[in-house]
Order: C-alpha cells, then structure tokens, then sequence
C-alpha cells in the first residue's frame, strides 16, 4: 500500500488478521509509523507488526526498539540482494532464496500464517 497512514484512516471498524507498519530507521519514517502504530492501536484493529526494514546496525535496531516499545517487531536487514532483485525485475526470493533479508520476509510470513520454519 502507499507509504503513509491514508489507509489506516479509511478503514472502518472491522478487524483484519494483522497490520504490519513497514519502518525504517530514519526521522520521518518512524514518525510515520508511530502514527501509524497509535492509529491502528486506536481502532484495534488485529495484531500489530512492526516491520523494522533496511536494518544496518545494532544501533539502528536500538533506535527502531526506543520509538516502538512494547510492540511486536521484525527486523529485515538492509541487503543489496533487495535491491539487485528489484533492478531485474524479479522476485527477490527467485533471484536470491538465502539472502538475509528475504529469509527474514520468509520468516515473517510463516508467522503471520502460524507456519513452523
């Protein structure tokens, strides 16, 4: 969906299996996801994941843990495999299966399916 907390607004009253706020460490970003965050909380609409995207450093998960205390995150590594992918035009997990970051998406969703690794 488009980066920003428009869809959140538009949603009504019914619950949804899971919403998951894709963030990266940077200044805005986390401003937006912690009003995406608050909003969703507000409308409890169903789990709440915090997608800590393009992670470059302990430092970087430490920032992401300060701005989003208390709730449920998954970290994805920053990785050029991502990037090499999306310039192909091909699926991350065909071009590169045991990427970093695509094991951590893959992780991701087994958990939101309730699938064991």
């Amino acid at each position: 969906m488009e980066a920003g907390i428009g869809t959140l607004t538009r949603l009504g009253e019914e619950r949804v299996d899971a919403v998951l706020v894709v963030v990266e460490p940077t200044p805005k970003s986390i401003e937006v996801g912690q009003r995406a965050a608050e909003l969703a909380q507000d409308k409890m609409l169903g789990r709440l994941i915090i997608v800590a995207s393009r992670i470059r450093s302990d430092a970087d998960m430490e920032v992401m843990a300060k701005a989003f205390e208390g709730l449920e995150m998954v970290a994805i590594p920053d990785d050029p495999a991502i990037v090499e992918a999306d310039r192909k035009g091909v699926a991350a997990l065909d071009l590169a299966p045991d990427a970093p970051a695509v094991q951590a998406l893959c992780d991701l969703a087994r958990s939101l399916l309730s699938v064991p690794a």
